[in-house]
């Protein structure tokens, strides 16, 4: 195999950052400036496309698989590469690059827990070839357009042109030099399948409903208007979307705010008794600062000339667990959807009748969120058909520890909640209980909210941010939920301590430890590795363990909150979260390979679930299912289990 490092300089008159790379190059005006490439030892080559054009020869590797092309972010790269083969006749409209031909980079530090920025990996690996700050400006000058809306030619500043050039040059040294760094810590064979899979996913991308997408839009701007104008002769205020002008107004009220948040707000509302006044107006900025709504602009900023948003999820987005990410539209935070019927509802919304609306589901812009789902739809004569793995986090980390009672319901009745609340509590057996009473009901909630927020060592302070107390759980409850769901899990509390002991055993030079159903333990080129059952391994840079008060702590480097890396904390119960939540993604992962095996074309997932876009007579939910579920050689004894429905939107059944 030939390996080609590959980086480019484009323009294009859309946004990248706001709707992607599939937007971005879909645009008439988007170019490929510059490229730079390096064929295995060879020196950089590099062409100036403004006086040339790609080779031919360059064009037959992209096309060869004999040429494993390179670069970091590759989808930027291939996606490029395929609207450029588009626009000069190589490629129809419906053909792309193919994406098992390509490694990137940004994906094997990603897998090392290092940072998805080029510069920022750069830095952080101290590699010889670091990226040249100034293209900052120069890709604002070159890549953007000016203020008139135009491009700048290479010949308004020629000067600056040639340190594009270099700039451009210098990121095929850098992402070689990292390569080069990476190169002794291989990425999984398999993990450039799912890549490649991942790509693929992106590549169908899924069809937007415009008319629906437009209806919101237009109703969402004039409820906006109106409820601007009715907080604005409330308050009397010049600007009433001024922070500091309405926090102001509601101190002199009497009912001041040090911040409002959404869920302060929120909280204000359902607890305190405010003046009419204040209520309505807190009421208005809430519908006001409805940011889920703003999807469907998203949708509409992103949409392609096929119809089609593309682009969004980000393979490995979870740096410690390797879960994707969403981009764009944040599938994996769409607002759920209770309106009944879903249908009338978006025929509403797409004869933009308000009046309709108000009457039937009471609020507009609350109408407009829970239809989110709804503006993504199937081709003419397609379904999706959908399925998610049920309870996963709570069968995985069950199957680890070995707790044989969840396991058990898992295989019998699947009532874990139920089930949790009955040991929790010595209810008895599940099937003579009555959950449908009074009392039944709010057992099971217990039981609920302790399996949602215990599993990985959560207390009191778990429970209360996973909302016990709005499900009617008193303060005073929450100690003894903790203790006994604790005294109901006594094997997951001792994998929590098992896992926290062997990883300061491990950084304490203690060589290669293994746990329970394959997991092992081990330090390497300065990485904390846990291998799991999949063979896939989780990184944590630059492990170590700090005498605190209360004896050792585990600490490692990682994205944190905010930008940038960060020292970081974890615990037992932290890593288990680690370890179960990266094989629930394994799971997932390899359901959706099998899946595009027997034919199902995904279109995108969330969480812990899988959408297809399939013809009417073809696939079914039944067939779908037993394809997830079916048992893998590295987790035996893993009861899987999923449900699914089909519809022409996707929704959440």
């Amino acid at each position: 195999m030939t390996r080609l490092i590959i980086d480019i300089e484009t323009y294009s008159d859309e946004d990248l950052r706001k709707v992607g790379v599939y937007k971005y190059t879909d645009s008439e005006q988007f170019r490929i400036l510059m490229l730079s490439y390096q064929i295995d030892e060879e020196e950089l080559i590099q062409i100036d496309l403004s006086k040339e054009d790609i080779p031919e020869d360059f064009i037959s590797w992209l096309l060869d698989g004999e040429y494993v092309k390179e670069a970091w972010n590759a989808q930027f790269e291939r996606v490029s590469f395929t609207h450029y083969l588009r626009q000069h006749k190589y490629f129809t409209e419906k053909e792309w690059l193919d994406a098992d031909q390509w490694h990137d980079t940004m994906v094997e530090a990603m897998e090392l827990g290092l940072p998805a920025s080029l510069k920022q990996a750069a830095n952080y690996l101290n590699v010889d070839q670091v990226k040249d700050p100034r293209g900052v400006r120069l890709i604002s000058y070159f890549s953007k357009p000016n203020k008139e809306g135009k491009r700048n030619l290479p010949e308004s500043k020629p000067e600056d042109w040639e340190t594009y050039m270099y700039y451009n040059a210098q990121d095929v040294r850098t992402e070689r030099s990292i390569a080069d760094k990476l190169a002794a810590i291989k990425v999984k064979p398999s993990e450039w399948q799912l890549w490649a899979m991942d790509q693929r996913i992106n590549d169908r991308g899924v069809r937007i409903d415009q008319e629906l997408a437009d209806g919101a839009i237009e109703l969402m701007e004039t409820a906006s208007k109106k409820n601007l104008e009715l907080l604005t002769e409330i308050t009397g205020l010049d600007n009433p979307n001024s922070l500091k002008q309405f926090k102001g107004w509601l101190t002199e009220q009497g009912t001041p705010f040090e911040k409002l948040g959404k869920a302060i707000v929120q909280q204000a509302l359902d607890e305190q008794e405010l003046p009419d006044n204040v209520r309505t107006a807190l009421e208005l900025r809430l519908k006001l600062s409805n940011t889920s709504t703003k999807k469907y602009l998203v949708m509409e900023n992103a949409r392609c000339n096929d119809g089609r948003i593309h682009g969004l999820l980000q393979f490995y987005g979870a740096t410690r667990t390797g879960r994707w990410a969403g981009r764009l539209l944040q599938v994996q935070n769409l607002p759920r959807n209770y309106l009944q019927p879903l249908s009338v509802a978006r025929n509403l919304v797409k004869a933009k009748d308000p009046w309709a609306i108000e009457m039937l589901y009471d609020s507009v812009p609350d109408t407009l969120k829970q239809l989110i789902r709804t503006a993504l739809v199937t081709e003419d004569g397609n379904r999706f058909i959908v399925c998610d793995f049920s309870a996963i986090e709570a069968r995985v980390i069950a199957w680890y520890a070995g707790e044989q009672w969840t396991l058990d319901a898992f295989r019998t009745h699947g009532k874990i909640y139920e089930a949790t609340a009955a040991n929790m509590f010595g209810l008895g057996k599940v099937e003579d209980y009555d959950w449908k009473s009074v009392s039944g009901k709010a057992m099971r909630q217990r039981g609920k909210i302790a399996t949602l927020a215990l599993g990985y060592q959560g207390s009191i302070g778990a429970l209360t941010t996973m909302g016990a107390m709005k499900m009617g759980i008193t303060e005073d409850e929450l100690p003894e939920l903790v203790s006994k769901w604790r005294k109901a899990n006594k094997r997951i509390v001792q994998f929590w301590y098992d896992v926290e002991a062997t990883v300061k055993q491990v950084l304490n030079g203690g060589g290669v430890v293994k746990l329970q159903k394959g997991l092992k333990f081990f330090k390497a080129k300065g990485f904390l590795f846990i291998q799991l059952p999949s063979g896939r391994r989780l990184a944590y840079a630059r492990p170590r363990l700090e005498n605190k008060g209360f004896g050792q702590s585990i600490t490692y480097e990682g994205q944190g909150d905010r930008v940038g890396f960060a020292k970081l904390d974890t615990y037992g119960g932290k890593l288990v979260e680690n370890i179960v939540q990266a094989t629930a993604r394994d799971l997932l992962a390899q359901a959706m390979y099998r899946l595009e095996q027997h034919g199902y074309n995904v279109v995108f997932h969330i969480h812990d679930e899988a959408v297809t876009e399939m013809p009417y007579g073809t696939g079914s939910v039944e067939e779908m299912r037993d394809i997830m579920c079916e048992e893998l050689d590295w987790a035996k004894g893993l009861p899987l289990n999923a449900a699914g429905f089909e519809s022409e939107y996707y929704k959440k059944d």
